[in-house]
């Protein structure tokens, strides 16, 4: 056979595969066609409707099928979400805790002044270092002088040894700093109504953080505290104050941003006379001190709290690193508002602890609270003779 005859062959002989295959496909899809048409001939045409029958009632009333296995005894509930109120701590552990701290950072102005007092010969050099280490301290130039001239004194007249000389410092500074001053803190009902208690301060002072914490104090006093957020110039005071406040449960009367300092502090004082409150603590703006028509504003507000309320206290915040700036500011505070006491804060790390002789000879008003660390109960009412003990510890 020819090569052309054999091509030819097997090309037949493929086409001949390739038909039948076809061919064996279209008869078996045929085949299942007719078998599912059948099936479906064989369902019935509609499904039957179930019958509706009345539910039965009373004594004709089935059991229940299902019985259940747990009542509502046994049924676990969630506990309501509550707010955790912080609980301050008392007065008396937040002094012993303060003393500690102002022993540690304020004793080197105690130990240099016993070293320079405890000399085996106190000549004029040695008087004159005794003099600039108080006035390095913030002691102020009149009453450094004034202490000096009674130590030299006395001195003179007893001799000195290092346990008589601890005792002639302890007292003269104890005199300075006057323990005869007045230092209680009005915050308590009078003629049914709450004491209003006004901060103010430059700002930077920590005044609002004050606030805070004076809030804590007095609620650790089993005390009902209202807050004012009369700062409305700077961004965030109003929310830092109502955290505080959120922080131990009291009140926050706030208003909007750069809204009129006046009527918010109007308004917290309104809601402390509506709530039976003890004390209505009023955070007012920290002002500069230079800016004449703001510390008009101040007194404003202290004006139309007036028409409500008498205010008890006006505290003045002061920063104790500032030294003599922090002295300039209490004069022009002084002079726009009647300042019935001092808060000293930043106390801690520094040996300026001479401020708080220098600040109360220069407006004749009592240092009554003092601030130490960045915890939220690191602030105590002052103690003059507690304080002094810490310098020289």
């Amino acid at each position: 056979m020819s090569t052309p005859q054999l091509v030819t062959l097997l090309t037949d002989q493929a086409l001949i595969a390739i038909i039948a295959v076809i061919a064996v496909v279209l008869v078996a899809g045929t085949a299942g066609l007719v078998v599912s048409r059948r099936r479906r001939a064989e369902l019935p045409a509609t499904q039957p409707t179930p019958e509706l029958t009345e539910p039965k009632v009373g004594d004709d009333a089935e059991e229940p099928r299902d019985t259940p296995t747990r009542t509502l005894e046994d049924t676990q509930l969630p506990e309501p979400a509550t707010a955790t109120l912080e609980k301050p701590e008392s007065a008396q552990g937040r002094l012993v805790r303060l003393r500690a701290r102002l022993a540690r950072s304020q004793g080197s102005l105690g130990k240099g002044l016993l070293a320079l007092l405890s000399r085996d010969k106190l000549d004029d050099e040695a008087w004159e270092d005794i003099e600039t280490t108080l006035i390095t301290a913030d002691v102020g130039v009149a009453p450094t002088q004034e202490l000096v001239e009674k130590l030299r004194t006395r001195v003179r007249v007893e001799g000195v040894t290092a346990d008589q000389a601890r005792t002639i410092l302890r007292e003269e500074l104890i005199a300075l700093v006057d323990p005869t001053l007045d230092r209680s803190l009005k915050v308590d009902r009078t003629d049914d109504q709450p004491a209003v208690v006004l901060m103010v301060g430059v700002n930077g002072t920590g005044k609002t953080t004050t606030v805070g914490r004076l809030a804590r104090v007095l609620i650790a006093e089993d005390k009902h505290v209202v807050l004012g957020a009369a700062d409305t110039f700077r961004a965030a005071a109003a929310d830092q104050l109502q955290t505080w406040g959120e922080r131990v449960g009291a009140r926050t009367v706030r208003g909007p941003e750069g809204g009129d300092p006046a009527s918010i502090a109007f308004d917290a004082v309104k809601q402390g006379i509506e709530e039976h409150a003890d004390v209505v603590l009023i955070d007012t703006a920290g002002r500069l001190h230079t800016k004449t028509g703001l510390m008009d504003e101040l007194g404003k507000v202290k004006r139309v709290i007036e028409k409500t309320a008498e205010v008890d206290e006006v505290l003045l915040v002061i920063d104790a690193t500032t030294g003599q700036n922090g002295l300039t500011q209490a004069r022009v505070f002084a002079e726009v508002i009647n300042v019935t006491g001092l808060v000293l804060t930043k106390l801690d790390g520094t040996a300026k602890g001479g401020i708080v002789i220098a600040v109360q000879r220069e407006l004749g008003v009592p240092v009554k609270l003092v601030g130490l660390g960045e915890g939220a109960d690191d602030l105590a009412p002052f103690d003059a003779e507690q304080f002094v003990d810490a310098l020289l510890d």
